[in-house]
Order: C-alpha cells, then sequence, then structure tokens
C-alpha cells in the first residue's frame, strides 16, 4: 500500500526548458515553429507517397513509415510541452508519463531499426539491381518494417513496465521537458544500478547492431559505385545514399551521446538540449534532406500541385 501510495496516487512535476523571460519566449516560438514545419512535412511526404503511384517503391515505403514515425515521435513529447508552458501548469500525471515513455522509447527503437534497413534496401538496389525485385519485394519489405515496430514497442514496453515498478518520492520534479526515462530514474527511492545496465545493454542492441548493418551495407555500395562506368550512375547512387547517411549521422549521434554514457558524466541541461535536436529538430529536417535532393520526390509534388491548381481553374 505504501508503494501504492508512492507512485500511483501523484504524478510528475515537469520542470521544463523554458522560462518567461523575452528570450526563452523567443525560443519557444521558434520550437512551434520547427514543430509545425515537422508535423506538415512529415504529414505532406506521408501523402505524397500514398498518392503517387510512381512513389510506390520500397524505398519510398520505408521513407514514409519514417515519416510515420518521425510525425509521432515529435507529437510525443512538444503538445505537452506547449500546453504546460502556455497554462502554467507543469504536472503530468503517471498514465500521461507512461505513455510519453512507451512512444518515445518505441519510437526511437523503431527507427534504429528502420534506418538500417534503409541501408540494407540501397545495398541490394545498387549492389544486386537485378535480383531487387526478389530481395526487395512488397511482402519483404512490409515485414522488415512491421519487424522495425515490434522490436521498438517491445523495448518500450519494457522500459515502461519496469520504470514505473520503481518507487518515487521527494519533489518528483523531472528535470525535463517530457517523461525520459534517465532524468526520471534520479528521482527513485530505490537502487536502479541494474534497470541501468539493462538500459545500456539495450542501447548496445538497439543502436550499435543497426549501425553495424548500415555500415557494412554502405562499405559494399561504396565499393560498387567506385567500380561504375557510368558517371550519371555514380551521381545518382550518391545522392540517394547521401540524404540517408546524413539522417543517420544526425540521429544515431545524439541517440549515442544521450544513452551510451554513464549516469556520472549526465548533464540535465545537455540531456535537455539534445533531446530537443533529435525530438524536435530531427523530425524537421528529415522529410527537407529528403524531398529537397530527390528528384522524384519534388517531381511528385508539382505533380500534385499541378493538379490542384486544375481542378481550381476548372471548378
Amino acid at each position: 500500500m505504501a508503494w501504492e501510495n508512492q507512485t500511483f496516487n501523484s504524478g510528475f512535476i515537469l520542470l521544463g526548458i523554458f522560462n518567461y523571460s523575452p528570450t526563452h519566449i523567443f525560443l519557444f516560438s521558434l520550437v512551434l515553429g520547427i514543430f509545425t514545419v515537422a508535423f506538415m512535412g512529415n504529414t505532406a511526404m506521408i501523402l505524397l507517397i500514398y498518392l503517387d503511384t510512381q512513389l510506390h517503391t520500397p524505398m519510398y515505403f520505408l521513407l514514409s513509415q519514417l515519416s510515420l514515425m518521425d510525425l509521432m515521435l515529435v507529437c510525443t513529447t512538444v503538445p505537452k510541452m506547449a500546453f504546460n508552458y502556455m497554462s502554467g501548469s507543469k504536472s503530468i500525471s503517471l498514465a500521461g508519463c507512461g505513455a510519453q515513455i512507451f512512444f518515445y522509447v518505441s519510437l526511437l527503437g523503431a527507427e534504429c531499426f528502420l534506418l538500417a534497413t534503409m541501408a540494407y534496401d540501397r545495398y541490394v538496389a545498387i549492389c544486386h539491381p537485378l535480383r531487387y525485385s526478389i530481395l526487395m519485394n512488397q511482402k519483404i519489405c512490409g515485414l522488415m518494417a512491421a519487424c522495425s515496430w515490434i522490436l521498438g514497442s517491445l523495448d518500450g514496453i519494457i522500459e515502461v513496465a519496469v520504470a514505473l515498478s520503481f518507487s518515487y518520492c521527494g519533489a518528483r520534479e523531472i528535470p525535463h521537458f517530457f517523461c525520459d526515462v534517465p532524468a526520471l530514474l534520479i528521482l527513485s527511492c530505490t537502487n536502479t544500478l541494474l534497470f541501468e545496465r539493462m538500459i545500456f545493454i539495450c542501447c548496445v542492441i538497439m543502436l550499435l547492431f543497426p549501425v553495424a548493418v548500415i555500415i557494412a551495407s554502405y562499405v559494399h555500395v561504396i565499393v560498387a559505385v567506385i567500380h561504375m562506368g557510368s558517371g550519371e550512375g555514380r551521381r545518382k547512387a550518391f545522392a540517394t545514399c547521401s540524404s540517408h547517411l546524413t539522417v543517420v549521422g544526425m540521429y544515431y549521434g545524439a541517440a549515442m551521446f544521450i544513452y551510451m554514457r554513464p549516469t556520472s558524466d549526465r548533464s540535465p541541461t545537455q540531456d535537455k538540449m539534445i533531446s530537443a535536436f533529435y525530438t524536435i529538430l530531427t523530425p524537421m529536417l528529415n522529410p527537407l534532406i529528403y524531398s529537397l535532393r530527390n528528384k522524384e520526390v519534388v517531381r511528385a509534388f508539382l505533380k500534385m500541385l499541378g493538379k490542384g491548381k486544375s481542378r481550381e481553374q476548372i471548378a
């Protein structure tokens, strides 16, 4: 009953990232602007890939899954942060905190595996073009995407179940703008060392294994591109791969910095800034990187605009 009183009868306080000084009001407005661009950009990418039949290929299907994950990720943290800031309330219920942890961890894990799948897709397309339709058919592609979602969700279920099984006491103030597991563990009244080690092992699996797949895929891709006789083929291969590598570098770099450091080296300010980068800024940049550097996406977008204008003229 004591554990029940400590854990279930009260929520937490999110200390947030902004105060009400003019500088922080400007930064908060900037974050809302970034959120809006991220929301619209990823939604547009999903709709564009769904509506344009020429984009119904494994590469663009996986890209639509990435956009869906980014859309859900940015909606997991920013709306609650914005509501708390504008209302002056800093509270979050236990259920709300658990939901944030589940979706946040699940989506991060799912993106890790999806980015590895996308690297494998580029490897097959460039190194085995004649067997591409067999090795990356609709069934295999769908299975890979489903596995990414399932593995990410399993990680989320485990972490939220264990994190909320601890008792929390004291002020229950989380030094973050959302319920992040490392920030939450600081408030625990019980010894969390074993769980922290488990998180580290999960990070090794969820981050380093996909990174190994990505590196192996791109080593083969680079060798294949170097031996290409056509300069146009080289440029096209590097264009499609560079977009993916840019996203991988931003995403994995920030995630490793946050989750693979010892607890003693953590700084709440650093954690908040890096978390803001890959939960808010990266979801905005991903559709821009893929759309601005991809002629097929630009073509599909202009085609949709052209149809819209034609309909307006007819009306």
